[in-house]
């Protein structure tokens, strides 16, 4: 057996232990969700030893570390051929009552679980002297299939493009700490990003059927410096895959105040949504 680190969210270290193997990926059916609970029961308690005892995770979008402590499993659902998502509640550290639900995607590799991002999917507000949950809008692409099977249609649909998208990110991060790295264009500066949320609608060009998507990157080590970046993804033999990666806004400050400054717009693109 090996541990494989990963940088999550920019700053937090998450490890997560997998079994090497040359045999194939198991199927989801395969796969129990007690091995699920027990791939993030193992996260969760690598990611305490390393920072004190404390669960801690950087919230993607105010870039705060969040200390948490583990309560119970809310959920544990799947989607056939994109892993599992297991929907967990944890409350703030010395606030039982501040509650937080996080999603953890997890893949199946070789013969174990590879985690593949952890988002917030409910926040805490306080309501007089309440704590109440809200989800976090947009949702994650995760949400949005319901009980619908991926393969049923011939066009993709936004949650399938949205995935391979954050699949990309995933593997991007994976190789440069949790850190997304990309190298401007027209400035030639080698970007180190924080990922915060994938935009909707996903959007699909009429004269070649390319897709394109906008998600939103905050430079790392900053609160305010966001960066707008457009993924666009070709669809070959049924399968979808990044193709490009442009920067379509970049952050600019004015009066001391920081603001986005669009490279270009899609006034002359034929498009239309994709559901």
């Amino acid at each position: 057996m090996r541990k494989r680190t990963l940088w999550l969210s920019g700053l937090v270290l998450i490890a997560l232990t997998t079994v090497t193997s040359a045999a194939a990926e198991r199927s989801m059916e395969q796969i129990s969700q007690e091995e699920v609970r027990a791939a993030v029961r193992a996260t969760i308690e690598q990611n305490r030893e390393a920072n004190g005892g404390v669960f801690v995770l950087q919230d993607n979008r105010t870039g705060e570390n969040l200390p948490l402590e583990f309560e119970d499993f809310r959920v544990v659902r799947g989607i056939h051929g994109y892993g599992f998502f297991p929907n967990v509640i944890f409350h703030a550290k010395d606030i039982p009552d501040k509650k937080y639900a996080l999603d953890f995607w997890l893949k199946s590799q070789g013969e174990g679980l590879e985690l593949m991002d952890i988002r917030i999917q409910k926040a805490p507000k306080k309501e007089g002297n309440t704590w109440i949950m809200f989800t976090r809008m947009p949702i994650a692409w995760w949400w949005l299939p319901a009980s619908e099977h991926p393969g049923e249609t011939e066009e993709k649909r936004a949650w399938e493009v949205m995935s391979a998208i954050h699949a990309h990110i995933a593997q991007t991060r994976r190789a440069h700490n949790g850190i997304y790295q990309l190298k401007d264009d027209k400035t030639g500066e080698e970007l180190a990003l924080e990922f915060v949320d994938m935009h909707q609608p996903v959007r699909k060009l009429k004269q070649d059927g390319q897709y394109f998507a906008c998600t939103d990157f905050r430079r790392q080590g900053s609160q305010n410096e966001y960066y707008d970046i457009d993924f666009w993804l070709d669809d070959k033999n049924s399968v979808v895959s990044v193709s490009s990666v442009r920067i379509h806004k970049v952050p600019q400050q004015e009066d001391g105040v920081w603001t986005q400054r669009p490279r270009y717009n899609f006034d002359n693109l034929d498009h239309e949504e994709v559901k």
